[in-house]
């Protein structure tokens, strides 16, 4: 359905840059037309450029013979979206179709090319927006102008509108991406894709239509401005180069082929361009196969000189070594000894992780057992503490940490057995200033203390751990807060998270701390200063402190705790049963397993349960 002398119109237009020729007294008939101007009002086409493109439909308009039964014309234009300006059977003079185009209001989105020539073909195209029936044999012609690449894809869409029997012309302008235009444009390219390097050029295309309608022989009598040769077709002309030689993007000059442009040419590193020939070459550290393109890496390890203790490595230019799994290279890159693979890794033991060659094995303290997953191991069940954690919530903590201290806190509570009558727990934050978390009596499930640490939000300022010590003593084992009575006999203990230096005293609230019966712990990471560790801890003092350099390594904190507050097992609330009450005495025995390993007094409650058992017979 091409139309020879519409389908050379644009070359014409493109290549012709004289002064604009006034217009003749008496036009050209061509057969008529249905044409569609698709025209871009992105955002990056600004006011006076979108005046040119005006200008541009309004030129070529003025030297069509335009009406009913000749041809018509149809504008939509498109950003994010598409606007129908006006379609093929709204106006039928030139006077009618200049207002409606000086009336347009730029849209000024984004640049949906696809979507614009989907909207051409299913809606400006057919016959209820005025173009003839196909069978009418009328050309169908779109003249897509962008200056921009598209942010949809064309490709598709565009072949579809060709196969449909729409001839679609592009034109890109200044920023136009040539892929996209020769992507969307019809067959032959070289007469139907035009990049023109400014806006003030488009107009250049709308000139001389008599001279093409007319079927001049454009190649006589004119400076056609072609390099090599020109070629004359009805109403046109082109531009053809030498053999060896391609026609250049302004349709005129000439250039040597590069044989190795359009990637046909099969080279896997480098192709190197000679006239109508191109040669493949390998980059530094390969050489080139026998089939001429593809290449191979020089083994330098093959040379029998890299001294690798385990294996050795190619790499282009060169070659490493490298260690067997389990193994680490050393600092003269070539020997290798076993990994510690405890610290290497993310190995989850819950007390400590214990290195073999290769491998790694979880273990847990003495009194516990290592759970089926191989890393847990069996909780703290039968031991009844009140414990409050208070944590270091200054700026030098950072909030990346805070969130790995967090995580510390949950792995101590995964090892207790939460409850009202069993192990409480409670937390206290502080910077500057001391704020409790929650209290002892606040959450009686281990599920609810670890969301509501992770719901924790970070303080910041200073690190008064004095005040938090004098916070504990006085609110965080008080009764109101939770803690059970001094006469129940639960142990009550403290554990303190610092980073840092302390800018109050400590030594007053530590002392009176462990004068009240708590059981102090003190846990320092990074610049914590041992010094007040050690104040802080309890006796023994190597027992109750732990340090660990940085918050990434603070597994083993978690194990040292674990190891230290288990065998406080035992101790509950034993005073309010009577141990004349078997019922009481079961539940008391339940609640002290780590005692029963003392045959003492294994052998006194039994010997209560037996008596008591007697009297009730």
């Amino acid at each position: 359905m091409k139309l020879l002398p519409v389908a050379s119109l644009f070359l014409l237009l493109l290549t012709t840059l004289e002064a604009r020729p006034k217009p003749a007294a008496l036009k050209c008939r061509t057969g008529p037309l249905d044409i569609v101007f698709v025209i871009d009002s992105s955002r990056s086409v600004r006011p006076f450029e979108f005046e040119t493109m005006r200008r541009f439909m309004m030129d070529i308009i003025g030297n069509l013979d335009v009406g009913p039964n000749a041809t018509r014309v149809g504008v939509i234009q498109y950003s994010s979206q598409v606007q129908n300006i006006f379609s093929l059977k709204t106006f039928f003079t030139r006077a009618d179709m200049e207002r409606a185009i000086n009336s347009i209001i730029p849209l000024a989105q984004g640049t949906m090319t696809g979507l614009a020539i989907q909207y051409a073909m299913n809606v400006a195209f057919t016959t209820q927006e005025g173009a003839r029936p196909l069978h009418k044999r009328i050309p169908r012609i779109a003249i897509v102008v962008t200056d921009g690449r598209p942010q949809d894809r064309v490709t598709e869409v565009a072949t579809q509108a060709r196969n449909a029997g729409i001839e679609i012309y592009a034109v890109g302008i200044q920023r136009a991406d040539m892929n996209s235009l020769r992507a969307m444009a019809s067959p032959p390219l070289e007469e139907h894709v035009f990049l023109v390097e400014s806006f003030e050029l488009i107009q250049q295309f709308a000139k001389q239509f008599q001279d093409k309608l007319c079927g001049v022989d454009m190649c006589m009598g004119r400076e056609h401005g072609c390099q090599h040769s020109c070629v004359s077709t009805p109403g046109s002309f082109y531009c053809e180069c030498n053999p060896g030689y391609r026609l250049n993007v302004d349709g005129k000059t000439c250039s040597p082929i590069d044989a190795c442009a359009d990637g046909s040419h099969g080279c896997q590193h480098h192709c190197v361009s000679t006239r109508g020939s191109y040669s493949c070459r390998c980059r530094p550290g390969y050489y080139l196969s026998h089939n001429k393109r593809s290449c191979t890496m020089i083994d330098y390890c093959s040379f029998g000189n890299h001294s690798c203790q385990h294996e050795c490595v190619s790499i282009p230019n060169g070659h490493y070594c490298r260690c067997r799994s389990g193994f680490t290279l050393q600092p003269d890159s070539k020997s290798c000894r076993a990994t510690d693979l405890c610290n290497g890794v993310d190995h989850g033991c819950e007390f400590k992780c214990v290195s073999t060659e290769g491998s790694y094995h979880c273990v847990c303290p003495e009194g516990q057992q290592l759970q089926a997953d191989g890393k847990t191991c069996s909780k703290c069940g039968a031991g009844h503490v009140d414990l409050v954690m208070v944590i270091d919530g200054s700026k030098s903590v950072r909030p990346q940490n805070f969130e790995l201290v967090k995580q510390f806190v949950n792995r101590i509570v995964d090892l207790l057995e939460v409850s009202p009558h069993g192990t409480r727990v409670g937390l206290v934050q502080y910077s500057s200033r001391v704020r409790t978390e929650f209290p002892l009596n606040k959450y009686h499930s281990a599920d609810e203390i670890k969301k509501a640490v992770m719901d924790v939000e970070y303080m910041e300022k200073g690190t008064m751990t004095g005040l938090a010590l004098k916070h504990m003593v006085e609110h965080s084992f008080s009764e109101l807060e939770g803690a059970r009575p001094l006469s129940y006999n639960i142990p009550r203990i403290g554990l303190v998270f610092t980073d840092g230096r302390s800018q109050d005293d400590i030594s007053e609230w530590a002392r009176r701390a462990k004068e009240s019966g708590i059981v102090m712990f003190a846990v320092g990471v990074g610049k914590a200063v041992e010094e007040e560790l050690r104040a802080i801890a309890s006796e023994p003092v190597e027992q109750h402190f732990s340090y660990s350099a940085d918050f990434t390594t603070m597994t083993h904190l978690v194990e040292n705790f674990s190891l230290n507050i288990c065998p406080e097992e035992g101790k509950g609330e034993t005073e309010i049963h009577s141990p004349c009450e078997c019922e009481a005495l079961v539940q008391f025995q339940t609640n002290t397993v780590a005692i029963l390993q003392s045959l003492t007094e294994k052998n006194i409650l039994w010997g209560d349960a037996w008596a008591c058992q007697g009297a009730e017979g």
